[in-house]
This record gives C-alpha cells, structure tokens and sequence, in this order.
C-alpha cells in the first residue's frame, strides 16, 4: 500500500489552533498553497490529489470560439472558472492571438459565477460585470433572470461535468448561447494511495477533510468504488468532519450523499477554509 504523503515541517509551537490535528486535503491546483496555510495553523496534512487539470485534447473548437470571440464579440460572457479564463488565454497566446482575444473580451458584458473568474478578469486589468449572488449555475441564472436576453449573443466558458442546464436556460431565453470547454480533468492520484487514506480515515486518525472541488468528490468515490471500497468510505466520512471550500463543492458532496459539517459563510477561498476548519474543530 502506497504511503501517503503527511507533512508537518516548520509546524508552529504552542497554542496553533489546528496543533495536533490531521487534516486531509485533496487540492490539485494549489495544493502546496493550501497545505501550507495548514501547516502554518498548527496541522499535519495528508495529501492526496484527486485530479490535475489539462488543456482540452482538441484545440480546434478552442480557438474556432477565440476567433469567433475577436471577429464578433459576443454581448455577454459567463465565466464559470478563473481556471476556464487562463486556459483560454493559453490557446490564445499559444495562437499569438491574445492581445486581440484581450481588446475583445474588453468589450463584452462579463458575468461571473463566482471569486475565481472574477480574480481571473483582475489579472488582466478587467472588472467584472454582473456577479452571481450565490457562486452556482443557479446563481448565474437567477442573476440573467431579469435580463433581457433576446438576441444577446452569449459566450459561456464551461467546466468538465456542467452540464447543460445553463445553455438551456439562455436558449429558453432567446439568447444566442456559444459554450466553450478549454481543460478536462486527468486523474491524478494513485488509487493505493487513495486506500491508505480511506484506512486512515476509518481509523479515527483524521480530524478533517477538505474539498474545495466537485471534481475531487466524484473522484474520490470512483477511486473508492474500482476498489471496492465505497462502503467503508462512506461509513469513514460519517465519523469524519467533512469542509467544502464553497457551495459547489458543498452540493456535490451532498449528491453524493456526504453530510457537509464546514464550510466559510461568505468568501469561498482557502484561507476562509482554513479557519472555518479551525473554529470547528475548537469546538
């Protein structure tokens, strides 16, 4: 059985507030990022990433969409990840389209679903237009449910497992919708590796998990089911204080039947996490 990787270097003395508890952490993106936050409250953290996040495999319709984007600006454009907006931008310079992609999505009315694409525009000195209430699909619909769409040209940067809920809703609407996919997800973990988590786990040894993806979710338990070990996870989970970084991962979990116990009120990043993590467990 693989080890997994427990780290608990530069742990601070004293009266850290997460000293002496294990935290397992599943981040693919930032990992080291958030491990470190971890650490520096005090914690050991286990770390097993679940996926790692590749451009799409066909660049064709990528940059059929950029160009479409330069050519004709769309009206509107919905960003659903600061991860969608960087891998475009990639296809762009990669294409040595971007500063025309740039002046272009200058001119298009932005609505974001959540902080990250919001924080994606900021990189490249745009402001963000209409911004989700609640950082979800719904919330993107409930924000455009006023709106009058008719005619409105729509881009729509999506994610791998959107769904088509959001197409559907600006079709019904009589927008003009243009979806595009830029990154897929590539498994990540070595599945032993996920079993000797689940191990620990169902040996009390972890004080928390956390998830701030729905991709991590639904791997996690595909990992588990290949080896026969869904039953003994859920079981593990249920003794265990389960945090989502945010209501899309908290929806997820819940999908898949996951009783969510932390999650920050108000600002969906790592380090709200980390101390919504660490008032729980003071408790």
């Amino acid at each position: 059985m693989a080890a997994l990787d427990s780290t608990s270097e530069e742990r601070p003395e004293g009266n850290a507030p997460l000293t002496g508890r294990r935290i397992a952490v599943f981040e693919h993106r930032e990992l080291d990022r958030l491990a470190r936050i971890l650490e520096a409250q005090g914690a050991e953290v286990l770390r097993c990433p679940m996926v790692t996040i590749v451009d799409a495999s066909d660049a064709g319709p990528v940059l059929a969409w950029i160009r479409r984007a330069i050519e004709t600006p769309f009206d509107d454009l919905i960003l659903i990840t600061g991860e969608g907006l960087r891998r475009l931008r990639g296809f762009a310079a990669r294409a040595e389209l971007e500063p025309a992609f740039r002046a272009a999505l200058g001119g298009m009315r932005t609505i974001t679903r959540g902080p990250k694409p919001a924080r994606a525009l900021r990189e490249i000195d745009l402001s963000p237009g209409i911004r989700a209430a609640v950082p979800t699909t719904d919330g993107v619909i409930a924000a455009l449910s006023e709106a009058d769409l008719r005619g409105r040209s729509v881009g729509i940067q999506l994610y791998p497992e959107a769904g088509d809920r959001l197409t559907e809703f600006l079709t019904a609407a009589g927008a003009l919708p243009d979806p595009v996919l830029p990154y897929a997800y590539a498994p990540e973990s070595d599945p032993s590796s996920v079993v000797a988590l689940i191990d620990e786990i169902a040996a009390g040894r972890v004080d928390a998990i956390a998830f701030t993806s729905a991709s991590q979710v639904w791997r996690l338990f595909e990992i588990a089911a290949d080896a026969n070990q869904e039953t003994r996870l859920r079981a593990a989970l249920e003794q265990t204080a389960v945090a989502a970084v945010g209501p899309i991962v908290a929806e997820e979990l819940r999908r898949c039947g996951v009783a969510v116990a932390i999650m920050p009120q108000d600002s969906f990043f790592m380090k709200p996490l980390v101390s919504a993590i660490a008032a729980f467990l003071r408790r």
